[in-house]
């Protein structure tokens, strides 16, 4: 089931089914609102979406969180829905969301980060396609968020499928912090690891997300998938170990084997990843040589972001350094 795409008038809902708005400055909310309502949006919020239920966890309590996802869901009114921001935690409501509700009344639901847990349980249970891309507090960015925003128009209010070009530049500052300091870096944009054609259903996130799912009835098949990867600087030093493991244990999945191709979103700057490290992770994987790869997509924990489709489809062109790389659903 693909969603409907969004027209003027329709509401947005904002929910936190991981950390809780209270952790968002008022300065983002506000712009994250006003950009959403100058595209013709209704802006709505859970009821719980600022409740912080444990100061440790900075969340509402679980069955809250599920409430807000449901109602969400339910309501006719409402025709997407948006996570506020990421966390640890949103694998804890999995066994609350009502399904049967969701498939009765499909929408738009898109959040990245730990919201990766959400999006692909979603999916897996329901046939209803999800979104990896903004939350409702990286619209709240003032200044560098013009790509994420032609990304959020293409995805969600157009029909069309549409090319993902590399953005100019890109950024891994504290924003949410100081919204006037801020450092830009140029884009070396996307490049080719390994070479070859594919198109397939996308499927992942972020991979260290993604990998809690393995073994439970929230995984989705990854059968003829193009796997779009990423993860945070939270290893920092370790990245290139703690990436190669989870992928390698993605590997060592039985339907791996029918993987069409792997896009690697940018890594954050504590990662010390380069080009180098991606690519020699990647070609001491056998089992990859025989897939296109490759890295360096705007999309994971820097900014800007482009939203993509899990369960939707994607074509991949990737020779002589050139990519082209197309997204529907």
């Amino acid at each position: 089931m693909i969603p409907n795409k969004l027209k003027k008038g329709d509401e947005v809902r904002i929910i936190a089914p991981s950390r809780s708005m209270a952790m968002i400055g008022e300065d983002c909310k506000q712009i994250a609102t006003k950009r959403l309502e100058e595209r013709g949006l209704k802006v709505t919020f859970g009821k719980y979406v600022d409740e912080v239920f444990d100061e440790d966890y900075l969340i509402a309590s679980r069955e809250h969180r599920a409430e807000d996802l449901n109602e969400a869901f339910a309501d006719k009114n409402v025709k997407a829905i948006l996570t506020v921001i990421g966390g640890f935690n949103c694998n804890q409501i999995l066994d609350l969301i009502d399904y049967e509700t969701i498939k009765e009344n499909p929408k738009i639901f898109c959040g990245y980060s730990d919201i990766t847990a959400l999006s692909n349980a979603i999916y897996k249970k329901t046939g209803l396609v999800t979104y990896s891309g903004s939350h409702y507090s990286s619209l709240g960015m003032l200044k560098g968020c013009e790509y994420e925003l032609e990304y959020f128009k293409k995805m969600f209010l157009q029909e069309d499928e549409f090319e993902i070009t590399s953005s100019k530049e890109w950024s891994d500052d504290a924003w949410f912090i100081d919204q006037e300091k801020r450092e830009f870096i140029p884009n070396e944009g996307m490049y080719v690891i390994n070479e070859g054609q594919a198109q397939g259903k996308i499927i992942g996130g972020n991979l260290g997300t993604f990998s809690l799912l393995k073994g439970t009835e929230y995984m989705p098949s990854i059968e003829n998938a193009i796997l779009f990867l990423e993860d945070d600087e939270g290893t920092g030093p370790n990245f290139l170990m703690e990436f190669d493991r989870e992928l390698q244990s993605l590997i060592q999945q039985p339907e791996f084997k029918t993987v069409k191709a792997i896009v690697l979103g940018r890594a954050q700057k504590n990662s010390n990843m380069t080009k180098e490290k991606w690519t020699k992770m990647i070609k001491y994987k056998p089992e990859l040589n025989s897939i296109p790869v490759i890295a360096g997509a705007d999309f994971g924990h820097s900014t800007p972001r482009f939203d993509f489709p899990i369960g939707g489809h994607a074509k991949l062109e990737a020779k002589d350094n050139q990519i082209k790389l197309t997204i529907k659903g």
